[in-house]
């Protein structure tokens, strides 16, 4: 397990520096990625979604907002609701960090084959389907993982 959590170490430092290269972090990131994949969302629907506390969200919006890559629409039925929407600049800098990301795997796995990486993925989805079930839920594979790993 020391090894898998090395890599999952070396993996996040590795993406860290990435968004910090960007003047992003991860929240940033996830929040953009859940726009892209869910559409339109209530703040707080939102921050739901992508596991964060209210005002880390609103921070990570902010920033967002600042930068041109989200817009906040105020909705007002059944309430009033603020709307938070990915932007084309905001689909532009998404489509850099995961391209950002297939960088830095393949700097990871240049090492391997592809048949080797195939191999590598088959496992790893099943010890995060074995994790989810023990009750890890958060260790669970995203919907739709990068192709080739």
């Amino acid at each position: 397990m020391r090894l898998l959590a090395a890599a999952g170490s070396a993996v996040d430092t590795l993406m860290a520096e990435r968004l910090r290269a960007r003047g992003l972090n991860s929240h940033h990131q996830s929040v953009l990625q859940a726009l892209a994949d869910l559409g339109p969302h209530a703040r707080r629907d939102l921050a739901a979604r992508v596991g964060l506390p209210v005002a880390d969200l609103s921070r990570a919006i902010g920033d967002l907002l600042a930068r041109d890559l989200v817009q906040v629409m105020v909705v007002t039925i059944g309430g009033r609701h603020e709307v938070v929407t990915l932007t084309p600049g905001g689909t532009t800098a998404l489509r850099a960090l995961q391209d950002d990301l297939r960088s830095v795997q393949n700097v990871l796995l240049a090492s391997i084959t592809r048949g080797e990486r195939a191999q590598l993925h088959y496992v790893l989805r099943r010890v995060c389907a074995t994790a989810s079930r023990a009750g890890a839920g958060h260790s669970a594979p995203p919907a739709a993982p990068p192709r080739g790993v």
